[in-house]
Parts: structure tokens; C-alpha cells; sequence
């Protein structure tokens, strides 16, 4: 299928930005008070999973229009899932108290390094350049916070949309806010459920960035390693 394309959008967490220091130092210090050992390959199983339960309950209902004690539900349980990725089974409670750590411990979010550069191509090429986040807050400030006002023409919030991916509401309130029909755009994610499925959904072209092969052989749609190979990805479809 070819792309007369206008827009790219972008999710954020895992796919444009991640976790400075890392999320396998962050986990491992958060652990060490309740002696429990993480590994690299666990941190990737459970944040896979964790990452593939949070998709499913925003589905359900966005985080961020759930009660405090929901809320804590649902952390306890991403936390639980995190952990367990490395071989070890916590209770939901002493999952909680780990992610509270996790949150006390200084760490931010910060673009991947092939972020910029990937951007600055589409942008080269006369492209609109979006973010669609199941974050809240405005679209605006989480720009600014990465220090990528001058790669994102706009960014849209679940907060700001008022639904979380995967809902139609939140892709269609960005492709209104970027002046784009559905198959105008493309959608750029890190989770085949809320990213590919989502953007499907209503009709726009969608790519996996599989940054952790976690889904080799992922068939739904175009699978990348690495924004560095966006710009040709696109020139290919461009061309079918």
C-alpha cells in the first residue's frame, strides 16, 4: 500500500524517549533494599509485558481518569510484572513499595539518539512531524521537556483528547490538530496493540519500532529496529 503522505506521528515512551539513566539502573536500584536481582534480558521481558498490560488497561480505561487506589492497582501490578520478567515474584503489595522507590529515584526521560536526526529528515522532506502520548498533561510542555520544539510540529495527550491509545478519539483529535486525512498519515510505535492497532483502526498507515526484538516476525504492518531506517522505509511504501 503506498502513502500520499503529509503527517508522521510518533508515540513517546519507547519509541521517541526512554528512561536517562537507564530503566534496567533505575529497576535494580530500586530493588536492592528488598534483595532482589534484576538481569538485562529480565528488564526486557518485563518491561515487555508490563509495557503489553498497560496498553490493555488503557484500553479499558485511561490511568489518568482512574481513582488514586486504581491508580496504585495498576502500578503495583506493572511493577510486579517488571519484576518478575527477571525470574522473581513479588506480592502486589511489595510491588508497589518497589515502584514508589522506583519514582523516588532521579530519572528522566530523554530522546534515543537516532530521534533527532530521523526527524530532521521527515522534516527535509516538507513532512508534518507529531507526537501522540498516552501521557497527560499538554502535548506542549512534554516537547519542551525533551528539548524537541524544533523537530515536532504538534503533540497531542490522552489529557488533552480526553481517551488513550488505542481509542479512535485520540488519533482522530491529532490528525484534526495536523490537518491530515487518515491516509495522509502514519503512525510510528513501540506497542502493536495502542500504536498499530490504534492507528489501523481509524484508517492510517502504521510501522512498529521494535527498538527491544521483542516482536520478530511481526507481520501487521512495517517492522524497523532503529529510526535510522525510517526515512527509506518510507521512501519504499512510497514507491509500492
Amino acid at each position: 500500500m503506498a502513502y500520499m503522505l503529509k503527517t508522521v506521528f510518533f508515540d513517546m515512551y519507547g519509541t521517541i524517549a526512554g528512561f536517562e539513566p537507564s530503566r534496567f539502573k533505575v529497576q535494580s536500584e530500586a530493588c536492592v533494599p528488598y534483595g532482589i536481582v534484576l538481569s538485562h534480558e529480565g528488564i526486557l521481558k518485563g518491561y515487555k509485558a508490563a509495557d503489553a498490560y498497560m496498553a490493555r488497561e488503557n484500553a479499558i480505561l485511561p490511568l489518568g481518569r482512574r481513582a488514586t487506589r486504581a491508580r496504585d492497582e495498576f502500578f503495583g501490578e506493572y511493577e510486579r510484572l517488571v519484576i518478575q520478567g527477571s525470574g522473581v515474584e513479588v506480592s502486589p503489595d511489595r510491588a508497589l513499595e518497589i515502584w514508589r522507590v522506583v519514582q523516588a529515584i532521579p530519572h528522566t526521560l530523554a530522546p534515543f539518539d537516532d530521534v533527532v536526526p530521523a526527524m530532521e529528515q521527515l522534516r527535509e522532506r516538507g513532512l508534518t512531524v507529531g507526537l501522540i502520548t498516552n501521557m497527560d498533561g499538554k502535548g506542549s510542555d512534554i516537547v519542551d521537556d525533551l528539548g524537541l520544539s524544533d523537530q515536532i510540529d504538534l503533540a497531542v495527550t490522552s489529557g488533552e483528547a480526553g481517551a488513550a491509545k488505542p481509542s479512535a478519539a485520540i488519533f482522530l483529535a491529532a490528525l484534526a490538530r495536523a490537518g491530515s486525512e487518515p491516509d495522509e498519515a502514519i503512525h510510528v510505535g513501540d506497542q502493536p496493540s495502542s500504536d498499530i492497532e490504534g492507528a489501523q483502526g481509524v484508517g492510517m498507515g502504521a510501522i512498529l519500532l521494535d527498538r527491544d526484538r521483542n516482536h520478530p516476525g511481526y507481520t501487521a504492518c512495517p517492522r524497523i529496529e532503529s529510526l535510522v531506517d525510517l526515512a527509506a522505509l518510507l521512501d519504499e511504501l512510497s514507491e509500492e
